[in-house]
């Protein structure tokens, strides 16, 4: 059996890993999927389109089932702060998750536009609400949460869900759907040819140029904003109550991290890459390194964010010693060390079948392959 305290570093590592597995398998999905009424302009391009992701998104959504189950199980109390909080939130991206698998399921039905444009437009709504709303929450977690813990260590959320909706929110919430936007805009680059391949490319362009412009904006105001930082003594091999710590909020506590320990910086410096190499090779017409390069900036964009605010996980903004951290907001050793073996040799199975099926199913869709299928695709 592990240190607990090793323990407890691991499983932050290993939710960065199904968070980062996340944003590229599904979210590229979402990504073609907000895309869908805005570069496929007829039925058959639209179709193209959809077909692109047909037989991976599916799958693809065990990096979400799989992020949300290892939250529940090894920080449970982040699961039920959170869900206390954001419960509203999250209600609309499972309802708006809802179209997505009813819009592929329905929409080639029946062969009426007025039908098939609803379910493009609700494709749409399931692709770029989630990616909105989880950048929002990443916006709010950064700034800290309204909630406290009373004796009986029951989370009480004291804020509102419009009052999630803050300017710094909203624009970690147009980084966070800029991301996936560039991202699937890539994955269509790759997987298209023609002017759907071209209109994806300057998709890519565009959705790329203003992350990079969210994604600094946003280092800038957390660089400069108030931040968490812990002052009583912590020891991360011992269970610790939640509300046994001093927290104290000061300006730049965020970039603490990075001054401590220089070579995070080069998480950021990922991002960056990802970004700029993404724009330059859809410039260039490179589709392959294109895919490659937004992959890395999820990557990056994530990882940054993490070890910005590490060891917090759900900060307080009310009552900053009852904020969540990576030491205090785990559940037992035994937990943790039995999810570890059950990771270890779940996540090479899942990447490996991932890689097998994207392999035997790569290509481009065309949209004559389109139109000699008849309704053998989506």
């Amino acid at each position: 059996m592990f240190d607990y305290a090793i323990l407890k570093l691991v499983w932050w590592l290993l939710v960065c890993v199904l968070l980062i597995g996340f944003s590229i398998m599904d979210g590229h999905d979402m990504g073609v999927g907000a895309l869908l009424p805005f570069v496929g302009k007829t039925d058959d391009e639209r179709r193209v389109l959809l077909n692109t992701v047909g037989p991976h998104w599916e799958g693809n959504q065990v990096w979400f089932i799989t992020a949300g189950g290892a939250i529940f199980a090894a920080w449970p109390l982040v699961y039920a702060t959170a869900f206390s909080g954001f419960y509203f939130a999250l209600m609309a991206v499972l309802w708006a998750l809802f179209f997505r698998p009813v819009g592929f399921e329905y929409r080639s039905k029946v062969p009426n536009a007025r039908w098939r444009s609803a379910w493009d437009w609700g494709l749409f709504v399931g692709g770029a609400v989630p990616a909105l709303v989880f950048g929002v929450a990443i916006g709010n977690i950064i700034t800290g949460v309204p909630f406290h813990f009373e004796d009986n260590m029951m989370p009480v959320y004291t804020g509102s869900f419009w009052a999630l909706f803050t300017p710094f929110s909203l624009l970690c919430g147009v980084a966070s759907l800029t991301l996936l936007l560039f991202h699937g805009a890539n994955y269509l680059q790759l997987r298209t040819e023609g002017v759907l391949a071209e209109r994806s490319r300057q998709a890519a362009l565009g959705a790329g140029v203003v992350l990079l412009l969210m994604f600094s904006l946003g280092g800038v105001l957390v660089a400069n904003m108030l931040g968490y930082q812990i002052t009583s003594t912590v020891v991360p091999g011992e269970a610790v109550s939640p509300v046994g710590k001093t927290v104290v909020l000061q300006i730049g506590a965020w970039m603490g991290n990075y001054a401590a320990y220089p070579l995070t910086w080069a998480l950021t410096v990922l991002a960056y890459v990802g970004i700029v190499l993404g724009l330059l090779a859809a410039f260039v017409r490179k589709p392959g390194l294109a895919f490659i390069a937004s992959g890395l900036a999820c990557a990056g964009v994530i990882l940054t964010a993490g070890a910005a605010i590490f060891p917090f996980v759900l900060p307080s903004s009310t009552h900053p010693g009852h904020s969540l951290t990576v030491w205090d907001c785990v559940s037992s050793q035994r937990t943790l060390n039995i999810m570890f073996w059950v990771a270890l040799v779940m996540t090479p199975i899942i990447l490996v079948y991932t890689s097998w099926a994207y392999r035997l199913m790569r290509g481009k869709i065309t949209v004559a392959q389109i139109q000699a299928s008849g309704k053998s695709l989506y």
